[in-house]
């Protein structure tokens, strides 16, 4: 089996990232990486979850440090290929990020800056953070899948959403207002669902607009859906949007940005270890800006197993 020396990075990258920026960009960021004498293997993903494949294969072979260039979508991949391998114990697994997606929520929680320089730099001061991790089964028709998770997951409207917004992405629509351009383009025919929440021991069944289950703070661009969440506590928060007029949403999408989301009277939160859900008919999930499948869904913590290199902790 091939072993790669300790010091050598496996570099994996999603050359469709930011419409198509990995692609575009990629000399002038193996160029910087060369300059800070960071001893690399790049690998380029070619399919959808590809660099799941990417990661669980080279981490086996013996590769510990992983970066990825690419977006949120990307980093989810990896983080999954990370769990899926049986060679190392997760968190012995360093995982940084140069960002050229058109989200980059995940690494807006930790202070990884927008600039390749400045990515590599923060790489390079190797400064680990161990975060919780999620994982969550969920259907597609009648087989159950799962898939793991760092960020947030979305069900029912932001689910919706994330897919409006990957098939901008597809057709070369993407960019920073896409989102937003989704959310109001859902807002027509989307209708709330019967559903129930078990949060640990406590029982929830209401008319669901939508739920926020997540590690961190940000998704949408900078949203934050879930402005009280700490990414090592152990803890999922949880955001859940109830019944709600279509014109609210709009009159309010001010507080997704500024963190007083919290504060709407139709709005509920919570904190758990394990979350399930049901619902009447079925409502859709996405994590990490994926999409995924269909209720039911069981969500469990993960705590402390992946290690990250940030710039700081929020």
């Amino acid at each position: 089996m091939e072993k790669e020396p300790e010091n050598t990075h496996l570099v994996i990258v999603n050359p469709n990232a930011g419409r198509r920026k990995g692609e575009r960009d990629w000399d002038k960021i193996s160029s910087l990486l060369r300059q800070e004498d960071i001893r690399f293997k790049a690998v380029f993903t070619d399919s959808p979850r590809h660099a799941i494949k990417i990661a669980r294969s080279h981490i086996e072979m013996g590769y510990k440090k992983l970066i990825v260039v690419g977006g949120d979508g990307t980093m989810n991949e990896v983080v999954n290929g990370i769990f899926r391998q049986k060679r190392y114990p997760t968190p012995e697994i360093s995982l940084g990020m140069i960002t050229v997606g058109t989200g980059n929520d995940w690494g807006r929680m930790f202070s990884i800056p927008h600039d390749y320089a400045g990515a590599i730099a923060t790489i390079k001061m190797e400064n680990g953070f161990i975060q919780d991790a999620g994982v969550v089964r969920y259907f597609n028709g009648e087989d159950e899948e799962k898939r793991y998770f760092v960020n947030i997951a979305g069900i029912g409207f932001d689910a919706l959403v994330v897919s409006k917004t990957n098939k901008l992405k597809e057709s070369g629509k993407g960019g920073p207002l896409a989102y937003l351009k989704s959310i109001l383009t859902s807002l027509v025919k989307y209708k709330y669902t019967r559903t129930t929440i078990k949060i640990d021991s406590k029982e929830i069944s209401n008319n669901i607009f939508n739920i926020s289950i997540g590690i961190c703070k940000y998704n949408g661009g900078g949203m934050m859906q879930l402005p009280e969440a700490v990414p090592d506590d152990g803890l999922f928060d949880i955001t859940v949007i109830n019944k709600i007029r279509k014109h609210d949403v709009v009159l309010n999408l001010k507080r997704l940005y500024n963190g007083t989301i919290n504060k709407h009277p139709l709005v509920d939160t919570y904190r758990g270890k394990s979350v399930y859900i049901e619902s009447n008919p079925h409502i859709h999930l996405e994590t990490d800006g994926e999409s995924l499948g269909h209720s039911p869904f069981t969500f469990d913590i993960i705590p402390r197993s992946i290690r990250v290199l940030v710039g700081r902790t929020a």
